[in-house]
């Protein structure tokens, strides 16, 4: 049977102070009025049901996710006790399918992106679970067709076709966040796509690979299929590492018992990860300033500019450019967009000085 995880951890440092540790920026309710949750949802919503939606999500947000996704059940709500990286956000749930359904064929999609066209993104990922049916050794990703030499994103070197399936190849490397040069290569030979993070594979094969690949890992797991209710004790333990390094780079270097191949996904994709993405789909104006809530601006282009202040305190921007300018009910950020990146640092010094009560 078909399932879908939407990972949702992660805390979002690069759009503090929207995203705080209370709230996290997959739940932030910034596009459309809906969370990037929700959003996430609703791209897999009608592929398989919601008995088989399930979210693996930080343990203190259980709740609003809950909240949030009100169609699944409370047990689909895998929450961690703390994050340890990919790998254990998308093996944990796999062991726990697999010992639901032995056949289990599991989508991994993640929280944090905004895709358009959906209908492209539900086609690609129905061929990617007829992939894994069809094929019991394959794990497979997505290759998002570049629109231009990205320097933010991962890559896939695609190799041969697979046969009877035009849009899916077999995967030659990942290659990490390139320089300029390297991305323009990159793009220019016609032979990589970016990496979306998205997966789809049977929940066993994935174990099977984990059990080669990181057998700590993997015999932790078992125990933890075996006695959920040690989950606080035996999660923290789990080695912290990505899925790509654990399983998938190993498993397309010749280890492991599987294959590796990538669906073409040719669709508009977007990691919002910091405000200068975040801008790309708020409203506006006609100066290209992206505006979020009550403010002004006088001679003012190229801003993003979100209030969510909770006593009508009004923006009042004039004369700047290129800046991002966020206000809280707690919090004011100022900064040159082109310095948006770092954030993290501001907020560690924040954090540094003031204690938590900021982050």
């Amino acid at each position: 049977m078909r399932y879908v995880l939407i990972v949702a951890g992660g805390s979002g440092k690069r759009l503090w102070p929207l995203s705080r540790q209370d709230m996290p920026k997959q739940l932030l309710k910034v596009v459309g009025g809906k969370s990037l949750l929700r959003l996430a949802y609703e791209r897999v919503q009608g592929l398989v049901p919601d008995a088989n939606v399930l979210v693996c999500t930080g343990a203190d947000y259980a709740a609003t996710v809950a909240a949030d996704l009100p169609e699944l059940p409370a047990a689909n709500i895998l929450g961690e006790p703390e994050g340890r990286d990919s790998l254990n956000a998308v093996a944990w749930p796999a062991a726990i399918l697999a010992a639901r359904d032995p056949e289990a064929v599991m989508a991994v999609v993640t929280a944090d992106q905004i895709m358009n066209p959906v209908d492209a993104f539900q086609a690609a990922l129905d061929e990617a679970f007829t992939v894994a049916e069809e094929s019991p050794d394959v794990l497979v990703t997505f290759g998002v067709v570049p629109t231009s030499p990205h320097v933010g994103y991962g890559y896939l070197q695609r190799g041969e076709q697979l046969p009877g399936h035009p849009d899916v190849c077999t995967v030659h490397a990942f290659k990490e966040k390139p320089d300029a040069a390297t991305a323009e290569h990159y793009v220019g030979s016609g032979e990589y796509w970016w990496n979306s993070g998205m997966f789809v594979w049977r929940a066993a094969t994935l174990l099977r690979q984990v059990e080669a690949l990181q057998p700590d890992t993997y015999a932790a797991l078992v125990r933890l299929a075996a006695e959920p209710e040690r989950l606080g004790e035996i999660y923290p333990t789990l080695l912290k590492i990505s899925v790509d390094y654990a399983v998938m780079e190993p498993v397309s270097q010749g280890q492991g018992s599987a294959r590796v191949v990538a669906v073409r996904l040719p669709i508009s994709w977007h990691d919002v990860g910091g405000f200068a993405a975040l801008g790309e789909h708020l409203p506006q104006d006609a100066s290209g300033n992206a505006v979020q809530g009550v403010s002004v601006l006088v001679d003012a282009h190229d801003n993003v500019v979100i209030n969510q202040s909770e006593d009508g305190r009004l923006v009042a921007v004039v004369g700047l450019s290129g800046m991002v300018i966020v206000q809280t009910p707690q919090i004011t950020l100022v900064c040159p967009t082109s310095e948006a990146e770092r954030i993290k640092e501001l907020l560690a010094q924040v954090t540094a000085t003031l204690g938590t009560s900021y982050a």
